[in-house]
């Protein structure tokens, strides 16, 4: 590696194809791909789940499993070719030279293995580093990745540690031999908004600091934009562009990426006046890829005989900074005609109150030490108070930990109230759990969890799961009777009849999610909590699903509780948001009034944490430091003042002493803050769009 040319590409990948052998079939997974990623450079990979991502990041460290093999091309690393190179020679290179940082952080740490050791482990085996110099550097760069008191975190075992922290972690493992060329595969999914935001800037800096290059793979566009020089877009196992982040964002030049940024709720957007577009038809299976261009069948622009006579080349965009596009017709379309397909929806007006909590309170007695057999309270839901009315979507928002979901097992009776009220059509359901509660109350109320995977039974085909819920409800005179409310209802969420007698195993996950909601109005709900519904899906599935939901929601005037921590999203759906942390409502208000100054300090945090895949977009950047605290051993007075940046601003140690009274503001606009109106009033937005 000595003998390198700086000047040259660290990583260049040459029209790499990857296969999978099952007993079945070979199947292609990745066909000539390229990517070249230059000293210093951050390269982003984005793409739908199962366009082949991950599996490029998978070819580079050269594991593959089993049964993957590369099947054609080359990845050269600093000039050598890895596609050749062998075992011992590989080893040496892992870790050292090439590193790779994974979504699940706790897949990579050994939960039997204190922090330190595992950290000291790396310099140790990879540079045959002493233990007392290896456990001074692991020090230095538990530091580095803005940790906490480091000796602490040396000593804990990852169980000890959040999400975030975990994830740190795992960064600091991958930067301690100061890798050459670091992969990161989707590695904030996981992690909430505030969490990632800290993550992201940490990851730029330290690229920076080390000179490290990267190649790092994410759905999320706004993401890429934060954190990347240039980008590749893939689909369907081939790269379909790629060039400059600012460039392909601004002059995109293929259908699938046009079609990508108009399936996301970017800042302008609105579910009534413009409606996202879904990108129509599904992501083709990799053994039933059409002829010619992969996107084809989806494309807008489509022209048969043209796009489906051959294999289409990269072709370069003139005038550009190593722009390129997979398609014939980039030169041909108009790229600035607004998009036909958008529908303009009437925007429907609330009906009366359905649902109304007051001084809601949720605690938990949790046992702690063993010998003394104490036992501590957690405040999950402290004072929870607001109304939902019909056809209103409320979104709740905050952090992990914050109490939403709680609060959702509360309403459904999956637990009950430690005290308040629970007022549904007018019946106090606070203290009634769920198996005492009657089938029409039962009905009224149902969910849509985040995770479709785990909601349906794998053994029991979708038509029989939606009658099962009908039967429950005590829908129907008759199983046929039942049978064809049960197409109607696949009609409603938009699933062709003949999946009625499909296995779920054989349904694509935002079809899967479909089913959930299907099930979900079998007893036609009048209130749906959503927990997360969307999280789950890819950004173009995420489209069409929310799409539907809306379109539901206007035929049967259902009251939404949209649960997210996505603000992209809830900013694009909800008409009131209420934002939580730590049990408590901190904000509330229409979503204009939460989305536009005054912010509680929280909420500001909040939104200047969401990434936007929009060049035209400035954020005020405001990085909470530290985790939200437990909710067994709460701050005194304002549950936000530990990582509030106004605290300074409120005279007399108010903040740690007392609870912040609720303030209503213009509106209804209701903040839990001892910031003066005059000081809320001098708040400036958290995002603005440039002026062009």
């Amino acid at each position: 590696m000595d003998n390198w040319d700086p000047s040259k590409p660290i990583l260049e990948i040459n029209n790499l194809s990857i296969s999978f052998f099952t007993r079945a079939r070979e199947i292609p997974a990745v066909m000539d791909f390229s990517c070249t990623v230059m000293p210093g450079e951050a390269m982003g990979l984005v793409g739908e789940s199962g366009c082949g991502k991950s599996t490029v990041a998978l070819a580079v460290m050269r594991d593959l499993g089993k049964t993957g093999r590369i099947v054609g091309g080359s990845i050269r690393f600093k000039g050598r070719d890895l596609t050749n190179m062998g075992e011992l020679e590989l080893q040496q290179l892992r870790g050292s030279e090439i590193a790779m940082i994974y979504q699940e952080p706790m897949a990579s740490l050994n939960p039997a293995m204190k922090i330190g050791a595992q950290l000291a482990e790396v310099p140790m085996i990879h540079s045959g580093m002493e233990k007392s110099e290896a456990w001074k550097l692991a020090r230095q760069i538990v530091a580095d990745v803005r940790l906490p008191d480091p000796e602490r975190m040396m000593r804990s075992y990852p169980h000890q540690l959040s999400g975030g922290q975990q994830q740190r972690i795992v960064i600091a493992m991958a930067l301690l031999s100061k890798p050459a060329l670091l992969l990161l595969d989707e590695p904030t999914t996981a992690l909430d908004v505030t969490v990632e935001a800290g993550i992201v800037d940490l990851v730029k800096d330290l690229g920076h600091k080390y000179g490290t290059s990267m190649l790092f793979i994410s759905h999320n566009l706004g993401l890429i934009l934060d954190v990347c020089d240039r980008l590749c877009v893939m689909y369907s196992g081939e790269a379909v562009e790629t060039g400059n982040v600012a460039e392909v964002f601004t002059d995109m030049r293929h259908p699938y990426t046009q079609a990508l940024f108009r399936s996301i709720p970017l800042p302008g957007a609105d579910k009534n006046a413009r409606p996202l577009i879904s990108i129509p038809g599904n992501f083709p299976l990799p053994h039933e890829r059409p002829r010619g261009c992969n996107f084809g069948p989806r494309c807008d622009y489509f022209e048969d005989s043209r796009c489906n006579a051959a294999d289409i080349p990269m072709d370069p965009i003139a005038g550009s900074d190593r722009h390129e596009s997979r398609c014939l017709k980039w030169a041909e379309i108009d790229w600035e005609a607004p998009p036909k397909a958008r529908k303009v929806k009437e925007k429907l007006p609330p009906g009366k109150v359905v649902l109304k909590m007051e001084d809601l309170k949720k605690y938990y007695s949790v046992s702690t030490g063993v010998r003394r057999r104490r036992r501590q309270v957690v405040k999950a839901n402290e004072t929870l108070s607001f109304e939902a009315r019909e056809g209103e979507t409320l979104a709740i928002v905050g952090e992990s930990g914050c109490g939403k979901s709680t609060f959702a097992k509360v309403l459904m009776g999956l637990e009950t109230a430690t005290d308040g009220q629970i007022m549904l059509f007018d019946e106090n359901v606070q203290s009634t759990p769920i198996e005492k509660r009657g089938a029409d109350t039962v009905s009224k109320v149902q969910m849509v969890f985040q995770n479709p995977f785990d909601t349906l039974n794998p053994s029991m085909t979708v038509g029989r799961q939606i009658i099962r819920a009908l039967e429950v409800f005590g829908f129907g005179a008759s199983d046929e009777e039942r049978k064809q409310k049960m197409l109607t209802l696949m009609d409603l969420v938009k699933l062709p009849r003949a999946f009625a007698d499909r296995m779920p195993r054989q349904l694509s996950g935002g079809q899967k999610q479909r089913v959930g909601i299907a099930r979900a109005f079998a007893g036609g709900a009048k209130v749906v909590v959503a927990d997360e519904p969307v999280s789950a899906l890819d950004v173009s599935v995420q489209a069409a699903v929310t799409d539907l939901l809306m379109d539901i929601q206007r035929e049967n005037r259902t009251t939404l509780l949209f649960i997210s921590h996505d603000l992209s999203i809830v900013r694009y759906l909800s008409d009131r948001v209420m934002v939580m942390y730590l049990g408590h409502v901190v904000e509330m208000g229409t979503t204009d009034q939460v989305f536009a100054p005054p912010y509680h300090p929280y909420t500001e945090a909040l939104l200047s944490a969401v990434p936007i895949a929009d060049p035209r977009v400035v954020r005020k950047r405001i990085v909470l430091e530290g985790d939200i605290p437990s909710a067994m051993n709460p701050p005194p007075g304002c549950p936000f003042q530990t990582r509030c940046r106004w605290k300074s601003q409120v005279p007399g140690g108010l903040c740690d002493r007392e609870m912040p009274p609720v303030q209503v503001l213009e509106g209804g606009h209701q903040i839990k803050c001892h910031l003066t109106t005059a000081q809320l009033a001098t708040m400036e937005p958290v995002i603005k769009v440039a002026a062009e």
